[in-house]
């Protein structure tokens, strides 16, 4: 009976954590949006427009999942309907996409092997950057990465 109550106590606290984890939207992700009350555009047009702003500028890459609308919509005081809104004013501009329960992720590209691509070396210049190593080093192993593994 010990080994059950520790395996439930356990998946509770896996549950928990997960349920945090997905309800705290990443601060940073939630920085780039602002929305003016008094400007002409709608606030979903706003939305849209500083994702695609965001985007230009590497504030976001391609590939990073957006926050909730419900955390979003909470986050701008606004209601959860004008940020899905929003969301799907970029998806129909091809920026974003959407992954069900998973989320709303920047297109990496129609090109499946290009997207995978990307993910990989995005993936790597993030793990280079939190080890530290500052943007020439970090182009140099990759650059010595592709050439090391030539056929």
């Amino acid at each position: 009976m010990l080994y059950a109550e520790n395996m439930t106590a356990a998946v509770a606290a896996s549950d928990s954590a997960a349920t945090n984890a997905a309800a705290t939207p990443d601060p940073p992700a939630l920085a780039i949006f602002a929305v003016d009350q008094r400007a002409d555009a709608p606030p979903y047009r706003q939305l849209h427009d500083a994702v695609v702003a965001a985007l230009a500028d590497g504030r976001i890459r391609p590939g990073e999942r957006l926050p909730t609308v419900r955390a979003l919509a909470a986050h701008l005081g606004l209601a959860a309907n004008t940020v899905a809104a929003g969301y799907r004013a970029l998806e129909d501009s091809g920026v974003v996409e959407g992954r069900g329960r998973s989320g709303t992720f920047v297109r990496l590209g129609d090109d499946p092997v290009e997207a995978e691509a990307r993910r990989v070396a995005l993936d790597a210049a993030d793990r280079l950057r939190r080890l530290g190593v500052d943007d020439e080093r970090a182009i140099r192993y990759l650059i010595g990465a592709v050439t090391a593994t030539r056929p």
